[in-house]
C-alpha cells in the first residue's frame, strides 16, 4: 500500500514543529567539516527523528535514506529520501527559502515528493495524479511555463560559487543567454519552477536527499529534471530543472558541450 497525500501532510506537520520554532530564533550551529563550513541545526537533526518515526510505524517495510541520521533498507522496493531542512545556510540566516523534502522511491524511481515551506505556509506535493499546491494562494495544478527558449527564461542557481572549471565556464555561459538569473533560492527556486514563475535552474554537487522530494514535483508539472548527461536524477550530481522542452534543449546542449 502507497501512502496518500494526507500522510506526506502528517509527515510536514511533524517536521515542521521541529524546525519552524527554531527558525529565526538565534539557535546553536554545529559545524559538519573540520575544513570549510556545513551547517546543522538542532532543527535539521528533531525534524528527520520526527519524519523517521512516522514512517517506521506506518511503513515499516520501507526503506530510509536521511541527511542526518543514516540509512536504512536501501534495497527495499520502497525507499523514503529525507532531507529535513534543505537550505540550511538560508534556515540559520533568517532567510525564508529553505524548506523540508520528503519523497518516496519505488525500485530507485522518485514516484512521489513534497516541498514544504512552513514559514511561508506552502506545500507543493506530487504523486501519480501530478503536482498540487496549497498555501496562502489556495490551493490549484501546478504546470511548469512553456518558455521558448534561454533569451525569454528566468534561472536560479543556490550560487555561482560552487562551480568551477569547466562547470563554471558553462554555467556562466547559459548565465550570459539569458534573461535575468538570480541567487540563493536552495529548494524554493524549484517550487518557483513547478509553480510557473521560473522557467530553468542549474546546480551541482547535489546529493540523492536534496533532489528526492523535488524530482515527482517538476515532473508532475510538467517540466524536465536530470543530471547534465541526460541521465535520471535521483542520485544527485550535476543537476539541470526546466519548465520547458525548448529551455531544457538549449541549455543542456551547452551542459554537454
Amino acid at each position: 500500500m502507497l501512502p496518500d497525500r494526507s500522510f506526506f501532510n502528517r509527515l510536514a506537520e511533524a517536521a515542521k514543529a521541529e524546525t519552524l520554532p527554531r527558525f529565526r530564533s538565534g539557535l546553536d550551529v554545529t559545524n559538519k567539516l573540520s575544513s570549510g563550513f556545513d551547517p546543522v541545526t538542532e532543527g535539521d537533526r528533531a525534524a528527520e527523528l520526527a519524519i523517521r518515526a512516522l514512517i517506521e510505524e506506518n511503513f515499516p517495510n520501507h526503506g530510509i535514506l536521511g541527511e542526518e541520521h543514516g540509512n536504512v533498507g536501501l534495497d527495499r522496493d520502497y525507499v523514503w529520501v529525507i532531507d529535513p531542512i534543505d537550505g540550511t545556510r538560508a534556515f540559520i540566516s533568517g532567510v525564508p527559502v529553505w524548506g523540508t523534502l520528503i519523497g518516496l522511491q519505488k525500485e530507485g524511481r522518485a514516484i512521489m515528493g513534497m516541498i514544504e515551506q512552513p514559514f511561508t505556509g506552502e506545500r507543493y506535493f506530487a504523486d501519480q495524479n501530478g503536482s498540487i499546491y496549497s498555501g496562502p494562494e489556495g490551493e490549484r495544478r501546478l504546470a511548469t511555463r512553456q518558455c521558448d527558449g534561454l533569451s525569454n527564461a528566468i534561472l536560479f542557481t543556490t550560487s555561482p560559487h560552487l562551480f568551477a572549471g569547466e562547470e563554471m565556464e558553462k554555467y556562466r555561459e547559459i548565465e550570459g543567454r539569458v534573461r535575468l538569473f538570480r541567487y540563493g533560492c536552495d529548494c524554493y527556486a524549484y517550487a518557483l519552477l513547478a509553480a510557473g514563475h521560473i522557467d530553468l535552474v542549474i546546480e551541482n554537487s547535489l546529493k540523492p536527499y536534496d533532489v528526492g522530494g523535488i524530482i515527482p514535483v517538476i515532473e508532475g508539472a510538467g517540466g524536465i529534471i536530470t543530471t547534465w548527461d541526460g541521465g535520471r536524477p535521483e542520485n544527485g550530481g550535476s543537476i539541470i530543472a526546466a519548465g520547458s522542452r525548448a529551455v531544457y534543449e538549449q541549455a543542456i546542449a551547452v551542459l554537454q558541450r
